[in-house]
């Protein structure tokens, strides 16, 4: 009877193969695998046992082009008015001399994120047939 083992058992099963003297290669090969990966389960299995072969997270641990999280009183524009709106403080930043700008939306979502400003929707085109009636240039 074919019993189907759990990842971790297949890869516990992996690494004890391996320590008993087998080649990485055939091992990894068996399983299907890269070697990369079988020295990978090596080196958890031996700082964390059989528990750290477990599937792990692949989301990174810090993301540095995300903006930080901060009190209000961070994030309020020297300048005074508290009313500047994300274009004019992108531009203000700029004529300090700050090298990485900060985008325009990321200023907006944080300045809404600490209460700054309240969310609008955005202003849309009326979508009347006008447009389409208009004679358009170069053509006859």
């Amino acid at each position: 009877m074919l019993v189907e083992l759990r990842v971790v058992e297949q890869r516990h099963k992996a690494v004890l193969e391996v320590l008993d003297g087998a080649w990485v290669t055939e091992v990894a090969h068996r399983y299907g695998v890269v070697r990369k990966m079988v020295h990978d389960w090596l080196r958890r299995y031996a700082a964390g046992g059989m528990t750290a072969l477990a599937d792990r997270s692949s989301r990174p641990d810090t993301a540095p082009t995300r903006c930080r999280r901060r009190s209000k009183r961070g994030c309020r524009p020297a300048s005074g008015s508290s009313e500047l709106g994300p274009r004019t403080l992108v531009h203000r930043l700029g004529a300090e001399g700050v090298v990485l700008l900060p985008g325009r939306s990321s200023v907006y979502r944080a300045l809404i994120r600490h209460g700054l400003i309240d969310p609008k929707r955005r202003k849309r085109r009326r979508s009347t047939g006008a447009q389409l009636l208009r004679p358009q240039r170069g053509r006859r």
